[in-house]
């Protein structure tokens, strides 16, 4: 996984978490969900990514 990709999925997964947090705090359930959302999408990229890398591994 190129470092830029792992940085972007990490930041997709703080600003999900973030969102989440807010969600929480004011009471909207849109938020929270939209934040969760976030998060998954961040763990499968990462999974992606990681796949990716052990593909790699194993040609090389």
């Amino acid at each position: 996984m190129s470092i830029e990709d792992r940085v972007k999925a990490t930041a997709k997964n703080i600003e999900g978490k973030a969102q989440e947090f807010v969600g929480k705090v004011s009471g909207d359930p849109k938020d929270r969900a939209e934040g969760k959302a976030k998060q998954a999408e961040a763990e499968a990229r990462h999974t992606a990514e990681d796949v990716k890398d052990e593909v790699k591994k194993a040609i090389d």
